[in-house]
């Protein structure tokens, strides 16, 4: 005999919904919906139906076909039960032998075999409604056809129950279409549909990633008004809001309120309080746990584990890696991950390779943690070895490993490898994306490979402003300041600049002294609010001190509250390059008194300081006090030292310094002595000092065209010739000496004999008038700055070509009276024009600023802030 048994229809009440079970259990994805589970019995008739006998047969065939297609569909055999369905008389079978296959569709994935079901019941004119309508949106769901799914959804809305919204709100939420999610619960609200514990937690998180924080606040309060306040996963989830709004206070206050903690509970709390800059508040709340002996979870420990990162306690890592071996985590990769990223963060290599070593299964993320570790430690060699054992490994990279590498590459200034990495990506066909692209820009950038760098630039098809950032900043670092100005330019056609981009391009201003564009980004950094970034405000002080305006950058200097290392250094490092060295030590004594500590960088400016001002006492003690800083004397240090002793005119004192240095001098410090020696006009020392400089730099012109100087200074004219044969046979070239000046926001360059400029004749003919009243005046010129060998009329004539004269007469000529002229020239100035420039400037009345390669140079009244000692 058969029994029948009551199919059960009121889903909202069935007990193997996920929406429907434990609250507490809350978040766990959603593994299946309305479970029908055939009864063991062969039987499906209810007892007390009226039949007759004659129809007893057709209802037991009827019965064996729902039984069968059931039978199949529990022990997990889709595809007989679909075969079986195909050859049943469909108007026959029972709406749950159909349930049936549709979850089974729906837990194997099948969704073919679940579209045949679908049209099984279409064509046989089967309503979908009941039981079949929740059944189609769930197999479609659960097998990926989301739209499909909603098509049905909106179809049979008037019977859908709670836990089918929080199905389509849930799935549209892990897609990450939040919007559409909270457009159904709204329209969910509008049906009159009572929401759950499950659908609160999930439209919380929808308002909470989408940062609708004032709409998560008002859902608040109709949360608590249906009673669900007291449910631990809508309280966890509005304890995870709050915290992602900033709002600590409140989220403690409802975290304090839950009667019922659950390890989720600690968990959003622990996390919200990493999240918010409180690691040491989130390692307490840990601490609480354990006191109170609440079961920590995977979730738990990853969280403390980064909250130890933040604080860099690696005593307090060490002890929860014990714990969460003792609690069996150790092979979880997302531990081994979080442990080895803390381990190298808080600069414990050792130990993260050993981690590394112990993971028995590795990830992406495994890689890159290691790899960046390396880059952290500067063994960048490592790091990019680390790449491609990776990629050996047949593990493939992801964004991070790929920017991690390239980092490594930047650091080391390894341009080759950087080239073979891109080559790599080219070959392997890796889309770059923009932060890939953004770092292979920074590492050409850094490499000082600008050209290649704005290769992948142009290529990009739309650029954020880290991408222009990055320009900008590599052609300002490789001095390229025009370039810079001009895709500054660019830039504010297309993307809106922020503080970064004015603290890369004010460099490239300081490097044209082109003060007046300097002055038009200021008021675009006032006018924008950047001023408050201390990076931007040192990057405007130092263009105003390498644009001569030493007043301005004293000014803003002076404004700032609290200044760091890098203000103090770049104001040190100005009045060092303005010949103000007691100004320098003034300020570089202060730096103790508000608790900084100098860096080597710090003692560099002001040794230069002192050498640029002749203060050789003063350079010596604070040369033998970086010892009382722990700082050991650097080549840049050395270097400075001798130029101080050499410029005072020491050069035997400044020789035997070198030979007793405890490294081994470059040639920068060989150079500096051969500056000196071409000051004295110690010819000898010069031809010995050379020998060693043209040995460690036998490429650099620079040198040959000093020690030629010197040589026709000193009318050696047969010595100037072999030494410009020499460098003719290197294939050396000499850089032409030049000078640039701003006028009206716009720069004049000139070089030596530049008489093809369109005020050529006005200029020579102001200079000469100069000469003649100079002459008058008891002015003598000083042929040997000429450095050629012919009569003295020639090399007066020579003379007042020299480019800085050019430049400083266009000023005179062009800016109305009373500006200031500020004039820059590449090279060193030379006496003949060091005399005249103070002479132009007491004759016309004018203060003239001139920037040479070394320094600057105050004039005024006919006097020079140098004192006449550069």
């Amino acid at each position: 005999m058969f029994t029948m048994v009551k199919i059960v229809t009121n889903f909202s009440s069935c007990s193997t919904c996920t929406c429907h079970t434990n609250e507490a259990n809350y978040p766990r994805p959603l593994k299946g919906f309305i479970f029908f589970r055939p009864s063991s019995r062969k039987c499906l008739l209810s007892s007390n139906l009226d039949v007759t006998r004659s129809t007893r047969a057709g209802v037991s065939s009827m019965l064996d076909e729902n039984a069968k297609i059931s039978k199949f569909c529990e022990v997990g055999d889709l595809r007989n039960a679909v075969e079986l369905l195909r050859m049943s008389q469909k108007s026959e079978l029972d709406l749950n032998t159909y349930a049936s296959i549709l979850q089974l569709c729906a837990e194997s994935k099948r969704l073919q075999e679940g579209k045949m079901v679908h049209s099984i019941i279409s064509s046989s004119g089967i309503p979908i409604e009941g039981v079949l309508g929740p059944k189609l949106v769930f197999m479609y769901v659960s097998c990926g056809d989301l739209r499909e799914g909603r098509r049905i959804f909106d179809h049979t809305l008037s019977d859908n129950k709670v836990f089918l919204w929080n199905l389509m709100m849930s799935e549209y939420a892990k897609i990450g279409d939040y919007r559409e999610s909270i457009y159904l619960f709204r329209k969910m609200r509008k049906l009159g549909i009572a929401g759950n514990s499950y659908t609160f937690s999930c439209i919380l998180n929808c308002f909470r990633t989408l940062g609708r924080v004032g709409e998560c606040k008002r859902i608040h309060g109709y949360i608590y008004k249906l009673g669900f306040g007291s449910y631990n996963s809508v309280v966890n989830s509005l304890i995870a809001t709050y915290f992602k709004s900033g709002g600590v206070d409140n989220a403690h206050k409802l975290f304090d309120e839950l009667g019922d903690r659950d390890v989720v509970s600690w968990n959003s709390m622990i996390s919200g309080y990493v999240m918010n800059g409180f690691s040491h508040t989130a390692l307490d709340f840990f601490i609480q746990m354990l006191i109170l002996r609440v079961g920590v979870d995977l979730a738990t420990l990853v969280n403390v584990l980064v909250a130890c990162t933040n604080v860099g306690s690696l005593s307090f890592g060490r002890a929860v890696h014990g714990h969460g071996v003792k609690a069996c985590f150790g092979r979880e990769v997302r531990f081994n991950n979080t442990l080895l990223d803390m381990y190298s963060k808080c600069g414990n290599l050792n130990d993260a390779i050993q981690v590394f070593g112990k993971m028995g299964q590795t990830t992406v993320v495994s890689w890159t943690s290691l790899i960046s570790a390396y880059v952290r430690e500067g063994q960048y060699d490592d790091a990019i070895r680390l790449f491609y054992e990776m990629e050996c490994k047949g593990v493939s990279p992801d964004v991070y490993s790929m920017t991690s590498v390239l980092r490594a590459c930047a650091h080391s200034n390894s341009l080759d490898k950087g080239r073979d990495l891109h080559n790599y990506f080219r070959k392997n066909n890796v889309t770059l994306s923009l932060p890939v692209s953004n770092a292979l820009m920074n590492m050409y950038a850094k490499c000082g490979s600008m050209e290649e760098a704005y290769l992948v630039f142009s290529q990009i098809p739309a650029k954020d402003t880290v991408s222009w950032n990055i320009m900008i900043g590599g052609y300002s670092k490789n001095s390229l300041p025009n370039e810079a100005l001009k895709l500054f330019s660019e830039m504010q056609e297309e993307s809106r600049p922020d503080g970064i981009t004015m603290a890369c391009v004010l460099p490239a201003c300081g490097s044209l002294a082109a003060l007046d564009i300097g002055r038009g980004i200021h008021g675009c950094i006032l006018r924008n609010g950047y001023l408050s970034d201390l990076h931007v405000v040192n990057a405007l002080i130092d263009m105003y001190v390498k644009c001569g305006s030493l007043v301005h950058a004293q000014l803003l200097f002076d404004m700032i509250s609290e200044k760091d290392l890098i203000s103090w250094t770049v104001m040190i490092t100005g009045y060092g390059m303005h010949g103000f060295g007691n100004e320098a030590i003034a300020t570089f004594q202060k730096i103790g008194s508000v608790g900084i500590k100098p860096d080597e960088i710090t003692f560099t400016s002001i040794l230069y300081a002192c050498s640029h001002s002749g203060l050789l006492n003063e350079g010596w003690k604070i040369f033998n006090s970086m010892s009382e800083c722990n700082i050991e004397p650097k080549l840049d240090h050395y270097a400075c030292m001798v130029d101080l002793l050499a410029r005072t005119g020491n050069l035997s004192k400044a020789y035997n310094f070198i030979e007793t240095m405890p490294i081994k001098p470059d040639a920068t410090v060989w150079g500096a002595l051969l500056c000196g020696c071409r000051i004295h006009h110690d010819v000898e020392l010069a031809k010995k000092v050379a020998e060693h400089v043209f040995e460690l730099e036998p490429d650099n012109t620079g040198y040959y065209v000093l020690l030629a100087n010197i040589y026709a200074e000193a009318e050696k004219w047969e010595e100037v010739k072999k030494l410009r044969e020499r460098i003719s046979k290197r294939g050396l070239k000499k850089s032409p000496g030049c000078s640039w000046i701003e006028v009206q926001g716009k720069s004049t360059t000139f070089v030596s004999a530049d008489y093809a400029h369109p005020q050529a004749k006005t200029i020579l003919s102001l200079l000469y008038n100069l000469r003649i009243k100079m002459k008058n005046e008891g002015y003598s010129p000083k042929m040997r700055y000429a450095l050629i060998n012919a009569d003295d009329t020639e090399k007066e004539v020579a003379l007042c070509g020299h480019s800085e004269k050019l430049a400083v007469a266009f000023g005179i000529l062009n800016l109305s009276p009373g500006r200031t002229i500020r004039v820059t020239k590449n090279l060193r100035v030379c006496g003949d024009c060091h005399e005249m420039v103070k002479f132009m400037s007491k004759t016309t009345r004018r203060e003239i600023i001139l920037r040479d390669s070394n320094r600057f140079h105050h004039f005024k009244d006919g006097f020079c802030s140098c004192g006449d000692f550069w």
